[in-house]
């Protein structure tokens, strides 16, 4: 796999993500759950910087940015606060193995730029109600 072609799928999953955050976003309430509402909104927002970022990222080397899919399917009935937390924690883990190879596939700004997104992605995890693990992204690195 090329740098290219690791961009181009941390791109394509931060098109997934940003959906999967506007549904999750919109199905909680500002006025009975303002610090999850306050935490979608947050995640949606770093989400939309990271796929703009990419999308500069994927030009400088040489590509054309993959479109989002029209539409992407979102796990289960996401109703509750607990659940819609629980499926962003989800999406956070997700994010952290896609940047986590990203790391391992670039060098330089690229690869410091992917370490601190995943960074971030694996504490938001936390935010969001998941306990923390040892190696966020490679889980086949926590083996004896």
């Amino acid at each position: 796999m090329t740098v290219l072609d690791a961009l181009q799928t941390t791109l394509a999953d931060e098109h997934a993500a940003l959906y999967a955050y506007g549904v999750l976003g919109a199905r909680t309430s500002q006025a009975t759950s303002p610090e999850l509402f306050e935490t979608m909104t947050a995640g949606y927002r770093r989400h939309r910087a990271r796929r703009d970022q990419l999308r500069l990222m994927v030009g400088d080397a040489g590509g054309d940015p993959v479109a989002a899919d029209a539409a992407y399917d979102l796990d289960g009935a996401l109703l509750r606060p607990p659940q819609l937390a629980r499926a962003a924690a989800e999406l956070e883990a997700g994010s952290v193995e896609v940047l986590v190879a990203l790391v391992a596939q670039s060098s330089g700004s690229v690869r410091e730029w992917a370490l601190t997104e995943a960074t971030w992605s694996a504490v938001w995890q936390l935010r969001l109600g998941s306990t923390a693990e040892t190696w966020p992204g490679a889980p086949e690195l926590d083996q004896p």
